[in-house]
Order: structure tokens, then sequence, then C-alpha cells
């Protein structure tokens, strides 16, 4: 499913933006098939973040806009990576071990739920 995250979200944009795949890939000089095979899910987005950028700036989407952060979440998690926002972050990093141990169902101490609990508030 994260492997298709990505594809499906840039075929809704393209599609908002009016673009049939062939249209979009001749306006924007890419390879219809794959686009396609991103689009499906079988192609992970790219990792250069100069190619991300391009494909979001051919989108439509507004520079450090809130569309903008999500379309490289939503890449990097489809590519199986953690987003950079999320790695960069001196306050949340240490506390991504016990979200991913939560996440994946291990016991958490009182101690570190607390923090956890905190974290999310301050959303």
């Amino acid at each position: 499913m994260a492997s298709s995250m990505f594809g499906e979200l840039f075929k809704e944009l393209r599609q908002k933006n009016g673009f049939t795949l062939r249209a979009y890939c001749r306006t924007f000089k890419k390879d219809p098939g794959n686009i396609s095979r991103m689009e499906r899910g079988k192609l992970p987005p790219p990792i250069n973040n100069e190619e991300l950028k391009s494909l979001a700036l051919s989108l439509g989407l507004e520079e450090q806009s809130e569309e903008w952060g999500n379309f490289f979440t939503v890449a990097a998690i489809s590519a199986g990576r953690i987003p950079a926002q999320i790695m960069s972050d001196e306050e949340v990093l240490p506390h991504l071990p016990t979200l991913l141990r939560t996440i994946s169902g291990q016991k958490l101490s009182e101690e570190k739920l607390k923090a956890l609990i905190e974290i999310i508030k301050k959303e």
C-alpha cells in the first residue's frame, strides 16, 4: 500500500490540473510508461530531491505550502524512507524509536507513553 500512496497522490494532482497522462508527459517531457508505472505503484517515486521538486512544480504545488510538504512526505514514505522533516527535527527524532515500537505493537513503559502523548499534544 505504501508504494502506491505517492502514485495515487500524483495521479490525483495531475488530473486536478486537467492533464491526461499523455498530455502531462508531452508537456513536461516525461516518459508515459514510467509515469504510469509510478502512478500504479509499480515504480517508486524519485529519490532525487530536484526531480521531486520538478514534479511538484509541474503539478502546480506552491513551495513551502502544506500540499508541498505532504507531496515530499508521501514520496519518502512510499519509497520506504523516513521523511526529511522528521529526520531533521531535533525534538522529534529522539522519540522516533518509541513511536515505531508503539506502532509495531510493543508495550511501552508508562514514562515513555507519557512522553509520546506530550509530543502528540504539541501538534
